[in-house]
């Protein structure tokens, strides 16, 4: 600069001059002292003003050095191998002036926020108090030069912010950093413009922020107009359902590269995930929204509403993504009046195909019974292939649909229908047990077990069904249960039906009668083998059970006549000894109803007793456990007493009419009198 520009101003600040109180020497000295302060303040000083770093320090970025910035580009090299400036040696490194970069060299840099900055400083400059002729016209061709930058610069940034979504080195990423801090810059430049009273230059206001948005909706647009999925995974698919899973993985895919990569390139406040995620909820929908008008199969149909209700939301429910996504503020892809029609298909075709399903594995069953085969064994059991996989399609077809339409009771519908198809099992059941052939026993052991398993797969899962559908297999089954129990067990009562007559007359009392009737039921129950445990049980318990109320009826019919107290006692005995070995004989075969030789121990009690006081608390103590045992049944076990009087016989039935009224309320207390009758 001109060396005797100091002494051509007084000693006060240059800056209390204006232009038009100086001649042209002055004002052409003037600015290139402006020009040349401005330089040395922003040499030292960083891009921001908000720190004293260097230079290179500021314009480093993604670890790169802008070292070019850094040496005169006319300095030259003498032949002694020092550095010379216009044919003077050159100072040292330490020396050597520091030249930020220009505008065009940071945009070629990609430093773009610097870029910026540099036309924000020249808009300043140029937009002061200008009145001199020549600085006129010096400020008009500086307009046009800095709108030249301007588009340059926004044409630069645009692409940046295009290649968002496909960042493959740091230079790049750090070019969007950068980008995006410029955007913000001008943003704050438009809102200083907008405070003034002044009239703003012709790019003013900027709008970067607006324009990025449209920029990045127009992106996303793109990418799922053409999204770049493997076409190996759509093999198989039609081309609706190829459309919506290559546009779900490249949401998916994109939506990831937001939250591990892009979203470190912006400030918080700028909230880039769930800005994303609103143009990519957006566009998918409006996608989604053309599918489902029109008229899909049912394939089609349930690939788009898994896509809607499933694997969509379950993309936004992944940790890194639900983390950074306000998921409930983006609703529904689909609206209601889209969704219902889709929904009500879908499960209509669930249904259609879990009755169809089910249907061919009774089908089968009923094959396997009309060609004479008897069911497979596992070990030792009679078994039967069809509730395991009914309860398996079941299972399967309305959870998934659970899932998919996201609502337990609109996935119910799928199973409404489940009551005709037990409606036909039944009634395979009952041929079975009509025809009465030679494998029918090895049928209804299996499908006992087959009704067990149904029970407890309609009692535990009961979210599966409709509350009126599982009462009504469930009244079903255990209709079939007693049927096929009754089919098993008449055999047996007909076979001990001889022994039953003994019981109650004068040879009861002989212990070899009661022996034999032991005897041929341990036959009987052998017979009784090839169930599963559980169902085995059930079978001898309710065995059990009838021997026991059979066994009392006889004992109240009153044929046996118990004069005095001996052979009162005797009866007790034989009544006590009779229960203890029935008992231990089904305990031995799996029976757990030990409350049966309760009943029988209380009556023997009954018999012993002389004192009318005790009777009529053994009495109470029989009312109070079993509140069906009526007087009937007392006057019956009373009569065998022949030493009672009429009006004993009175005084005990009237204590329990007292106690039976207290007790008959409580439904936990067991039923066994009920079954006796008496005549």
């Amino acid at each position: 600069m001109c060396s005797t520009f100091p002494r051509c101003f007084p000693r006060r600040s240059c800056r209390s001059y204006r232009v038009n109180d100086l001649s042209a020497p002055f004002l052409a000295c003037w600015s290139r002292f402006t020009t040349w302060r401005r330089m040395r303040t922003q040499s030292g000083s960083s891009t921001t003003g908000t720190s004293n770093s260097s230079p290179e320090q500021t314009l480093r970025a993604g670890g790169k050095w802008f070292k070019k910035f850094w040496r005169s580009p006319t300095a030259q090299t003498n032949n002694n191998g020092s550095s010379t400036t216009d044919g003077h040696p050159s100072p040292t490194e330490a020396e050597k002036p520091v030249v930020n970069p220009n505008f065009e060299e940071c945009l070629e840099g990609q430093y773009l926020f610097e870029a910026a900055q540099l036309l924000i400083d020249r808009e300043k400059h140029l937009f002061g108090e200008i009145t001199e002729a020549d600085a006129i016209k010096a400020h008009e061709e500086g307009v046009k030069k800095l709108a030249a930058d301007q588009k340059a610069l926004e044409k630069r940034i645009e692409q940046t912010v295009q290649q968002s979504l496909s960042l493959s080195s740091e230079e790049e990423w750090s070019a969007l950093t950068s980008a995006v801090k410029a955007i913000n810059l001008e943003e704050e430049q438009d809102q200083l413009w907008r405070q003034r009273c002044r009239t703003p230059p012709a790019w003013r206001p900027k709008k970067w922020k607006e324009h990025h948005d449209k920029v990045l909706h127009e992106l996303v647009y793109s990418r799922l107009e053409n999204p770049s999925s493997p076409t190996g995974d759509q093999v198989n698919l039609s081309s609706i359902q190829a459309d919506i899973q290559s546009m779900g993985r490249q949401l998916k895919e994109d939506m990831q590269w937001v939250v591990e990569v892009v979203k470190n390139c912006y400030p918080p406040e700028m909230d880039i995930c769930n800005f994303y995620a609103r143009q990519y909820h957006q566009t998918f929908s409006a996608r989604l929204r053309k599918i489902a008008d029109f008229v899909l199969d049912d394939k089609d149909c349930s690939f788009l509403l898994r896509w809607v209700k499933e694997f969509y939301p379950g993309i936004l429910e992944k940790p890194e993504l639900a983390s950074n996504i306000n998921t409930e503020e983006l609703g529904n892809l689909l609206p209601d009046e889209l969704l219902k029609p889709l929904e009500e298909q879908y499960l209509s075709k669930q249904q259609s195909d879990l009755m169809i399903f089910i249907g061919r594995v009774l089908d089968e069953a009923k094959k396997e019974w009309d060609q004479g085969k008897e069911p497979t064994r596992d070990d030792g059991c009679y078994v039967s292939p069809v509730a395991y996989d009914v309860i398996q399609f079941i299972n399967g077809i309305v959870t998934s649909a659970h899932i998919t339409v996201r609502d337990p009771h609109k996935a119910q519908k799928i199973t409404s229908n489940l009551t005709d198809f037990m409606q036909r099992y039944k009634e395979f059941h009952e041929d079975i047990i009509r025809q009465n052939k030679r494998h029918s026993k090895a049928f209804i052991k299996a499908n006992l077990s087959c009704v067990k398993q149904f029970r407890d797969f309609l009692i535990t899962e009961s979210h599966l069904f409709p509350k009126n559908v599982r009462e009504n297999c469930l009244r079903g089954l255990t209709e079939m249960k007693q049927s096929a129990h009754t089919y098993l067990l008449t055999p047996v009562h007909k076979i001990l039906k001889p022994h039953y007559k003994k019981v109650g007359t004068s040879d009861w009392l002989k212990k070899n009668t009661f022996e034999k009737l032991l005897n041929s039921t341990e036959e009987e129950l052998r017979e009784l083998q090839g169930l599963t445990q559980s169902c085995h049980q059930e079978l001898i318990g309710q065995l059990q059970q009838e021997m026991t109320v059979e066994y009392v009826r006889r004992l109240l019919k009153g044929e046996v006549k118990l004069k005095d107290k001996d052979r009162q006692l005797m009866a007790y005995m034989t009544v006590k000894e009779n229960a203890e070995r029935l008992h231990n004989l089904f305990a031995r075969m799996g029976s757990k109803q030990d409350w049966l030789k309760e009943i029988q121990t209380k009556m023997a009690e009954v018999l012993k007793l002389q004192d009318i006081p005790a009777i009529q608390m053994q009495i109470v103590s029989v009312g109070s456990a079993y509140p069906d045992l009526s007087e009937k049944h007392v006057s019956a076990l009373l009569k065998l007493k022949t030493n009672l009087s009429k009006a004993d016989r009175k005084i005990i039935k009237t204590t329990l009419s007292d106690t039976l009224k207290e007790s008959r309320a409580d439904p936990g207390t067991r039923t066994f009198f009920s079954k006796v009758e008496v005549r």
